[in-house]
């Protein structure tokens, strides 16, 4: 978990919003998928929401830094 952070605080921002907008898409193909029967990706869906959560608190930390 602390090497996700890690990683997620050496991206520059552009690259933190590409991987959250590919990592939106994941989760809402999987939610998709889910809803069709189609895979049983519930450890999967944990996981990305994880991982956006990272970015998301990533990307709040320099904006309170600037201020």
């Amino acid at each position: 978990m602390k090497q996700s952070a890690d990683r997620a605080r050496g991206l520059d921002a552009n690259e933190l919003n590409k991987e959250l907008r590919e990592g939106t898409e994941q989760i809402f193909r999987l939610k998709f998928q889910m809803q069709m029967g189609q895979t049983e990706g519930l450890k999967k869906l944990k996981s990305l929401r994880k991982e956006r959560a990272r970015m998301l608190t990533v990307l709040r930390e320099r904006e309170l830094e600037k201020k």
